[in-house]
């Protein structure tokens, strides 16, 4: 199946069967796309935790209590969960670790493309979190590109997923010890097989027509 088909037959699973797991490789196949996942100036500002056992989902159900309880048995059922998590800053150890990394990788041909490489990305750092003053919110938006990714990997493996934001957030970051870490959670992803119960699968996916949202320059 090409790319815009995957776009066009994939949807938000709102139902999991619970007696499906994903198999090892295709979650493989996953983590290969989140850790590939773009992001600005290859600032790679993330983290993801996931959980594969009733224990491990549990532990994150426990953030779909109270006004999120509708999200709770996606939680449940799924056979992974993830925790798309955003660092809470851009440190000096952050940078200095991918660069090594890259470095590491063979992307610098000499010292001088190295040292122009760590100025751009602490330039890009520098600027949101010293004049623009919307770091976290810059670190977000990176974040959601790997949603994207994910949701779309998914698809193109025959995965279900069902991103979320209604979670309670403080509880989940203190439930996983996220903030000592220097992470916030963002946005869960429930992954598996949808179930019978899963209505939306039934409905026929609606977007906005081209008119309405392209202009030809």
């Amino acid at each position: 199946m090409d790319i815009s088909s995957v776009s066009q037959t994939r949807h938000t699973t709102k139902a999991f069967d619970p007696s499906r797991q994903i198999p090892a490789e295709t979650i493989t196949k996953l983590r290969t796309l989140l850790r590939n996942a773009p992001s600005s100036v290859n600032s790679q500002p993330w983290h993801f935790l996931i959980a594969s056992t009733p224990e491990g989902r549990a532990r994150i159900a426990k953030a779909t209590q109270g006004s999120f309880a509708y999200n709770e048995a996606k939680v449940r059922n799924a056979s992974h969960v993830v925790v798309l998590c955003a660092r809470k800053t851009l440190d000096d150890a952050h940078l200095s670790s991918i660069l090594a990394q890259e470095q590491r990788d063979g992307r610098f041909a000499t010292p001088e493309a190295q040292a122009t490489q760590d100025k751009s990305r602490r330039f890009y750092a520098g600027l949101h979190q010293t004049e623009l003053k919307d770091e976290r919110d810059w670190i977000g938006r990176q974040v959601y590109l790997a949603l994207g990714s994910l949701l779309l990997g998914a698809g193109s493996l025959q995965v279900d997923a069902c991103p979320m934001e209604g979670f309670d957030a403080p509880l989940l970051d203190l439930e996983l010890g996220l903030a000592e870490r220097g992470l916030a959670s963002v946005v869960l992803v429930a992954l598996g097989y949808r179930s019978e119960d899963d209505f939306n699968a039934k409905l026929p996916k609606s977007r906005l027509p081209e008119s309405e949202i392209f202009t030809e320059l």
